[in-house]
């Protein structure tokens, strides 16, 4: 690598679009900032546009699955779609890395053969496909339980270097995936400091009630708000509290079921579904709100909402598993796990006192500031990369850079920014659409046979 070249990093992620995918924008973020030039593929989106710095590749996203049939279907066609449109950037503006993101845990074979060509693998590994697919089907054992744990196994082996979220997620890699102690590394999945500015409360999110609950993300199976529902439910018309509204801000597989479910259990006067919302809108609920849920039983998941919560100085109830009490500490009220009375009863007590929420919010606010913001997390990430490809020697937001990476790309150069977008939209086999655009990665999850959100 000459002196004055910077390395180039795709960063390959399927189940959501960069628009969706909080922890991707940031990795992109990180990048280019810090002088390497970025390429993402991903599903296309009318949002992944907001996001300037890296170039941007995608492909129309097919149908969810909804049965074992679909998500082969699905992952199927999402991988044909990435596969041909890695080989299109690997042709053009050659890789020096491939950062692929699971689950699911199929991409290391699109990777594979551009390792054996020099270029190293980085594995993101954000869920665990056996135990997400356990989770949807309650059951460990089976053809397809056996194939999600041989995957996970050559997902692990392939790669170079292993990103994980914590340190649960760190030894499953050391100890079922057999990758040696300094070939995996944590970076945790906190928010940006600078973004998390409280935004003008709005009222009109608490419905007319004196109180607003929220939850916010995607929501899939391993989400639990069924959990949530019930707790509800049990708050409104065992305990008596009708004085606070509960909104599910997000979207995703499982909210037509939510929202069934609330109107079976009679809360539907107090419960809201208001759909995706950006991340400004999604802070404006966290500025509004007085208390965050999260019912989460995956024993190995540092929930992002939660981090999100606690930037805001907003407390949380939760169950009380292993890595959401070492994430959270002192921030949270904890109920024994799947006890949706115990949940219920930590809402209602919270509620009526504030000192008390108001010593959980500054509690997680200190733990941001001070360990889990993404500003904290990112030298990690960062080292990752200089390890492997060294540091770059020029930055990435000049001119002259930008100027560079377009010759090679047979791309242009936007006036006054220097970004590289691509000049043409490329047409992908499958009517795959290839969005232009400046598409800076600041992220979320994903999911195999069980769609991790």
């Amino acid at each position: 690598m000459t002196p004055t070249r910077q390395p180039h990093i795709l960063l390959v992620v399927e189940n959501v679009a960069l628009a969706r995918d909080h922890r991707l924008q940031k990795q992109v973020s990180s990048l280019h900032d810090h002088g390497y030039r970025v390429t993402v593929i991903c599903r296309s989106d009318p949002g992944n546009d907001r996001f300037p710095g890296a170039r941007l590749r995608t492909y129309r996203p097919p149908a969810d699955g909804a049965s074992k049939l679909g998500f082969a279907r699905e992952y199927g066609y999402s991988f044909a779609m990435a596969a041909w449109l890695v080989a299109r950037v690997f042709a053009t503006d050659r890789f020096d890395a491939v950062q692929v993101s699971g689950t699911p845990d199929i991409y290391f074979a699109l990777a594979a053969p551009y390792r054996l060509l020099g270029r190293p693998l980085v594995l993101d590994q954000r869920d665990l496909s056996p135990e997400l697919y356990a989770l949807r089907y309650g059951r460990q054992e089976g053809a397809v339980y056996r194939a999600l744990c041989w995957l996970e196994r050559r997902s692990y082996r392939t790669a170079n270097q292993v990103i994980t979220v914590n340190a649960s997620l760190r030894e499953v890699a050391r100890t079922r995936g057999g990758v040696p102690p300094d070939a995996v590394t944590v970076v945790g999945n906190g928010p940006v400091l600078a973004r998390t500015r409280r935004r003008a409360p709005r009222p009109e999110f608490k419905h007319g009630k004196r109180f607003l609950c929220c939850w916010l993300g995607l929501m899939g199976p391993q989400d639990r708000l069924d959990l949530a529902l019930r707790a509800i439910g049990h708050l409104v018309h065992d305990l008596g509290r009708a004085d606070c509204h509960f909104a599910f801000v997000g979207d995703g597989e499982i909210k037509d079921h939510a929202e069934r479910l609330a109107a079976e259990l009679r809360i539907s006067d107090w419960v809201s579904f208001p759909g995706w919302a950006d991340q400004d809108q999604a802070f404006t609920y966290l500025s509004t709100a007085d208390i965050g849920l999260e019912p989460n039983m995956e024993e190995i998941v540092s929930p992002v909402k939660g981090m999100e919560y606690m930037a805001f100085a907003l407390p949380f109830v939760s169950f009380d598993l292993a890595e959401t009490r070492a994430l959270a500490g002192g921030a949270a009220a904890y109920a024994p796990p799947g006890d949706v009375r115990a949940f219920a009863r930590l809402i209602d007590e919270l509620l009526g006192d504030p000192a008390r929420r108001a010593e959980l919010g500054r509690a997680g606010r200190r733990l941001i500031e001070e360990r889990l913001a993404w500003d904290r997390q990112e030298e990690a990430y960062l080292g990752v990369y200089q390890r492997l490809l060294g540091s770059p020697a020029m930055p990435a937001a000049g001119a002259a850079a930008a100027a560079v990476g377009a010759a090679a790309a047979g791309a242009r150069v936007v006036p006054g920014d220097a970004d590289v977008v691509p000049g043409d939209a490329d047409v992908v086999p499958g009517d795959a659409d290839v969005v232009p655009g400046d598409a800076d990665v600041v992220p979320g999850d994903a999911g195999l046979a069980a769609k991790g959100g």
